[in-house]
């Protein structure tokens, strides 16, 4: 009898210790789902450009294979759209959220406060909080230096700025390239036009048609997925073009001399491990030349087009702009990284701040 008694009371105990350990387990695995970080991306156009957005959800991706991060992605059209999305994600308990443009700091300083447990990351907005920040692009410095290159390699003296709509860092860079040219070749006249959107493919091949009609030889073009348009125009007449944003020198390697390069996957993985580690701050943070987040990466094909001495210009200037030392932007980089605080008690209404005046 005892010894029956003895070999259920040990029986008892392995079933319990082993039903234990299974709840353990249970609960471990169920923990690390939990805690597993959630990002998300809010895109102005479609990831399919080549370019801006393409980038920015080529960043995401990497937020997920290297930080194991769960993603979502939305692409928006309307202010409205960006204002819902984003609490859409503040409410199912996102950890990070970036809104990809400048358009999207009104909407990401209204919805901030409301879910201070979620982070929103605007990309080119200078929009600061407790749970929010901006990343001020120093797309100016590289832009400066396509700026040299092509005041170098013109045949006309006319080079032509296209974009999708007129936004301040659109100008910001715009004026930098005009700056570059002129350094090198005070002759240069710029033409600038802008498309009136960024997806509308046609509308961009008309604009640099009508550019190259007035004897533009040379387009730096930051146009989104319109800009595959203006690369078709440029192919069309044998003139000469810059990508932007991601590395487009293969997207036509015969025209695209270079490309204004934002290495968004790099920058995306700097905030993200801010953010995992809890060390994440709200403030502007500034990436550029220095941070190798901004470059200019000309297309090897073509090497032969750009003069030496131009190119040893070009290095130059990079070494002075990573050391620092580089003033001849400064007041264009200012205007153009001036923060906007929000400082609304989380749970709160805020009021949009005003939009800055463009440099």
């Amino acid at each position: 009898m005892n010894s029956v008694l003895t070999k259920s009371v040990r029986f008892g105990a392995v079933a319990l210790i082993g039903l234990l350990a299974a709840c353990g387990k249970d609960k471990a695995e169920s923990g690390s789902a939990a805690d597993k970080m959630r990002v998300a991306l809010l895109t102005p156009g479609p990831i399919s450009d080549k370019s801006w957005n393409g980038s920015a959800y080529e960043g995401l991706l990497a937020l997920r294979d290297s930080l194991g991060a769960e993603v979502s992605h939305i692409q928006t059209k309307t202010p409205a759209e960006f204002e819902e999305n984003f609490r859409q994600y503040g409410a199912q308990g996102y950890r990070l959220v970036f809104g990809h443009g400048f358009e999207f700091q009104d909407a990401a300083s209204r919805v901030a406060p409301s879910y201070p447990k979620t982070i929103y990351v605007v990309t080119s907005g200078r929009v600061t909080g407790p749970n929010l920040a901006g990343v001020a692009f120093l797309f100016e410095e590289a832009s400066y230096q396509a700026g040299m290159i092509a005041g170098a390699v013109t045949k006309t003296n006319k080079l032509g700025l296209i974009a999708g709509t007129e936004l301040p860092p659109v100008k910001a860079s715009f004026e930098a390239f005009a700056r570059g040219a002129r350094a090198v070749n005070p002759k240069v006249e710029v033409i600038t036009s802008y498309i009136g959107n960024w997806d509308d493919v046609s509308a961009g091949k008309e604009q640099a048609l009508a550019q190259l009609a007035r004897g533009v030889d040379v387009i730096f073009q930051n146009a989104d997925a319109a800009g595959l348009g203006v690369f078709q125009a440029v192919k069309e007449k044998k003139a000469l073009a810059f990508g932007t944003n991601a590395n487009q020198n293969d997207v036509a390697p015969d025209v695209i001399i270079g490309s204004v390069v934002i290495d968004l996957p790099k920058a995306f993985m700097l905030i993200g491990r801010e953010v995992q580690s809890g060390a994440f701050t709200g403030r502007v943070i500034s990436l550029g030349v220095k941070d190798d987040v901004v470059r200019l990466e000309l297309n090897p094909a073509l090497a032969d087009r750009i003069p030496a001495a131009a190119r040893a210009a070009v290095d130059s200037v990079d070494a002075l702009l990573k050391a620092g030392t580089f003033h001849a932007l400064s007041d264009v980089l200012e205007g153009a990284d001036a923060p906007r605080q929000t400082s609304v008690t989380p749970g709160q209404a805020s009021t949009p701040p005003s939009t800055p005046p463009a440099p």
